[in-house]
């Protein structure tokens, strides 16, 4: 008897319809797996055999066939396990139940317990798209699938459990959860002096903008950037949905749970190998880059990273997202990230302390410099020197902003970002096209003055210019002014002065 199943797989972040489909056939007893199976598929065999045993079903000694249709493309994880095991029975006469009449997913244990899987969240996005209304899920992806709100989520927990559902005697799973946005922790509050650092961090979470901190050991860019999150907004639902997406096929969602909310923060170890920091593998999954969308991505000790890892950074930073090209297909993943990368200036840490002395030769200066100049640094919108803090500031009891207070000038600024580009795919400043910027970014004289003549001494690249333009505009957003001032523009230059540094 022939049994059918409706389950997905995931194909990058997103998840493609596979129908399982089981059949019983003239040979020796044994399980054969169809239709391009990883060997986590292969491996289910048995764990199949053993869940339905201790379910209290029996497994015949015959020859099963099971095809993961369509063929075309590989079939990874252990998410048919369930439906192959409900097809089963159903083609043995054990269970008077239509598998194809809900899409499920989960891994079995051997004791028949449902175990969670990668991508729930995508599947139940693909289940919507095509036109089902109802999912079966193991229970710790409930809060995952039960984001798409027009899904109906049957969470289960054992084999047993999943044929009660398949009978119409389960409940369907209601989310009743509210998601917390209140950040307790790392606050800028804690950080001595750095006014400056500060300012440009405010600037770089208002626009969005990638920035580079810089500056002697121990002088607090580390601590600086690990406070960036508490600065920044809550997603938006379909941001939340699409991060949620890219963290559940990366099998980076925690415990039981639902929507990220909060823009992640990723911080991969300067030893990270390019395949790491963008996604790779014989069937590609995702990177560091990928993991930081529409959040934050910090290296930290960036010039410290291999030339090759820093140099695979160029595509996600001028597309926002990475392809990956493998045997089985071109696979793209989002990478829509915010760039904060920190960094001594030279080998000893000390070229613009002013206080202890640089001990580096110049062309050891020279080559340190030149791992992330030209490409990297032009795609970099604010260069800030991070300087080593007066004792004064460090044991003074002088009050400074708390993140609360910097966020709500950040939130204002990204308000009026989204009521200009309401009508476009663009969100915020550092992704104007450059239409965008002709519309929106109208200079004074005396601002266009200022920056014809930055242009004309100092050796500033065309997208150096454009950028440069951008961060006036998140500036004018700051201050809630229409047209971009001379004193934007003044500021914005002296964001771009690292090459400048570096010459003097």
């Amino acid at each position: 008897m022939l049994a059918k199943a409706i389950s997905f797989g995931i194909h990058g972040i997103d998840a493609r319809l596979i129908e399982v489909e089981v059949d019983i056939i003239r040979g020796l007893p044994n399980i054969t797996i169809v239709g391009l199976p990883d060997s986590t598929i292969r491996e289910s065999r048995e764990r199949i055999r053993s869940a339905i045993e201790n379910s209290g079903f029996e497994f015949p000694p015959q020859n099963f066939v099971v095809n993961l249709a369509p063929a075309g493309f590989k079939k990874q994880g252990a998410n048919f396990d369930l439906p192959v095991a409900v097809s089963i029975l159903q083609a043995t006469g054990q269970a008077d139940v239509t598998p194809a009449g809900i899409p499920m997913v989960g891994e079995l244990s051997l004791d028949g317990q449902v175990k969670p899987v990668r991508g729930v969240i995508s599947m139940t996005i693909a289940i919507y798209r095509i036109g089902y209304r109802s999912v079966i899920v193991p229970y710790e992806n409930r809060f995952e699938a039960a984001a798409i709100q027009e899904i109906k989520v049957f969470p289960v927990k054992t084999l047993a459990e999943t044929l009660s559902v398949l009978r119409g005697e389960g409940s369907a799973f209601t989310n009743d959860r509210k998601d917390d946005d209140t950040r307790i922790g790392l606050d800028f509050s804690d950080v001595r002096g750095q006014e400056t650092a500060k300012r440009a961090i405010e600037i770089a979470a208002a626009g969005h903008h990638n920035i580079l901190l810089y500056g002697s050991p121990g002088s607090g860019k580390t601590m600086l950037a690990k406070r960036i999150p508490s600065i920044l907004p809550p997603l938006e639902k379909d941001e939340a949905i699409e991060t949620t997406m890219i963290h559940s096929v990366g099998g980076e969602l925690k415990g039981d749970g639902g929507l990220i909310t909060r823009p992640p923060f990723r911080s991969p170890h300067h030893t990270s190998s390019d395949a790491a920091l963008v996604g790779g593998g014989a069937i590609p999954s995702v990177g560091e880059v990928s993991l930081a969308h529409n959040g934050v991505l910090f290296l930290d000790e960036f010039v410290e990273f291999r030339n090759n890892v820093i140099q695979a950074l160029r595509q996600p930073l001028e597309d926002y997202e990475i392809t990956v090209s493998r045997a089985f297909g071109t696979f793209r993943f989002p990478a829509d990230f915010m760039l904060v990368a920190a960094s001594n200036p030279c080998r000893c840490g000390y070229l613009f302390d002013g206080v202890v002395p640089c001990s580096c030769p110049p062309h050891q200066v020279k080559g340190y410099f030149q791992k992330i100049a030209g490409p990297i640094l032009d795609r970099i919108d604010i260069e800030v020197l991070a300087p080593r803090v007066p004792y004064r500031d460090l044991l003074g009891n002088h009050r400074y902003e708390t993140s609360a207070e910097i966020k709500k000038r950040v939130m204002a600024a990204r308000y009026i970002q989204a009521k200009r580009f309401r009508a476009s795919a663009t969100r915020y400043n550092s992704r104007m096209t450059q239409d965008e910027i002709k519309e929106h970014c109208r200079l004074t004289a005396d601002a266009e003055s200022v920056l014809e003549l930055a242009v004309r001494r100092t050796n500033i690249t065309a997208r150096s210019f454009f950028k440069i333009i951008k961060t006036g505009r998140t500036i004018a957003d700051l201050d809630g002014a229409e047209t971009i001032d001379k004193r934007h523009i003044l500021e914005a230059l002296s964001y771009k002065n690292l090459q400048r540094n570096y010459d003097v």
